[in-house]
């Protein structure tokens, strides 16, 4: 081969790379919990389907997905919670103005549940209860006689507040705090229901896992705004040192947030997003499909949108 043909070679193979490589219209980033996952999916037929614009999911933690909204190389965050996500909402949305929150945000709770029949046999109704350490024994699945207590997922910015409200209270010093799949840690609370063992684990709503069991919600003092000092660790490298919420969390509320450079590139997508509206039970339907159902998100989310097709249809006048 000549050295002329080599590189014509060369050239053409690179010029079929960057088609392959070429951006999507539209990147939806999804983290790692199944109500986003199919949020994700449902916004992606629907724009691809009314816009016909090329849409791309990828996995991304929160920060990751809102710093790449704020440079433009993913346009699309499905299921903000705030205030969890306050510090990422104070910089991109308030500070810099590079994304746009929707305002129909779905109302959620946040707490620490127990199955209701095992904590009421063995005593536990505050979250108090969870600095006992006789009562906490009785939560040690893996006998080396420390109990443990699921506070969510690695990623998860209230997997950070519960490490900050479990040394807030002191339960730090009688758990093992517990950081896991959330796939994983149901799995693990129907095998503890099955054998009548009582298991400590963060809740939230909307979530199907109160359709599945009776759940207890521990009881704690309620949300005070000025005991509730909460850091993440992208606002200081000393977050947990310096941050306290000895108190019950506030009310949150789940909010799609899109890149604000899409109102110039895309303006029909980022009317469609910005009307969005999702109801609470239809986020515990989501997260039902995909874990308890096992249904492919894709596929749930092809069906999601023909039988709320009038539902749609709203977002998209």
């Amino acid at each position: 081969m000549s050295k002329l043909s080599a590189v014509v070679g060369v050239i053409g193979i690179a010029v079929a790379l960057l088609g392959q490589a070429r951006a999507a219209d539209v990147v939806i980033g999804v983290p790692n919990w199944p109500s986003v996952n199919a949020t994700a999916h449902i916004l992606k037929i629907v724009l691809e389907d009314n816009l016909g614009l090329e849409v791309e999911l990828q996995n991304g933690t929160n920060p990751i997905i809102f710093e790449a909204m704020d440079k433009g190389s993913m346009h699309v965050h499905p299921q903000v919670w705030l205030p969890n996500q306050a510090n990422l909402h104070q910089t991109y949305v308030k500070e810099k103005g590079t994304v746009v929150v929707n305002l129909n945000g779905v109302k959620a709770f946040q707490g620490m549940c127990m199955e209701k029949d095992l904590a009421e046999k063995h005593g536990f109704k505050s979250i108090i209860d969870l600095t006992n350490p006789e009562k906490t024994a009785l939560l040690d699945s893996d006998g080396d006689g420390k109990g443990e207590v699921w506070i969510g997922a690695t990623g998860w910015a209230s997997t950070n507040v519960e490490k900050i409200r479990a040394k807030s209270y002191g339960y730090d010093q009688t758990l093992q705090l517990v950081e896991m799949d959330e796939t994983l840690a149901l799995a693990r609370l129907d095998a503890a229901v099955k054998q009548g063992r009582p298991l400590a684990f963060f809740c939230y709503t909307p979530h199907h896992v109160w359709e599945l069991y009776d759940l207890q919600i521990l009881k704690e003092p309620p949300y005070d705004a000025s005991k509730w000092h909460v850091l993440q660790p992208t606002d200081d490298p000393d977050w947990l040192a310096k941050s306290s919420a000895p108190v019950g969390w506030d009310f949150a509320y789940l909010h799609i947030c899109y890149a604000r450079s899409l109102e110039t590139d895309h303006p029909e997508a980022a009317s469609i997003l910005g009307k969005v509206k999702f109801e609470t039970d239809q986020i515990s339907g989501m997260t039902h499909a995909l874990v308890v159902e096992k249904v492919d998100p894709a596929a749930y989310a092809r069906k999601w949108v023909e039988v709320n097709a009038a539902q749609v249809e709203e977002w998209l006048k």
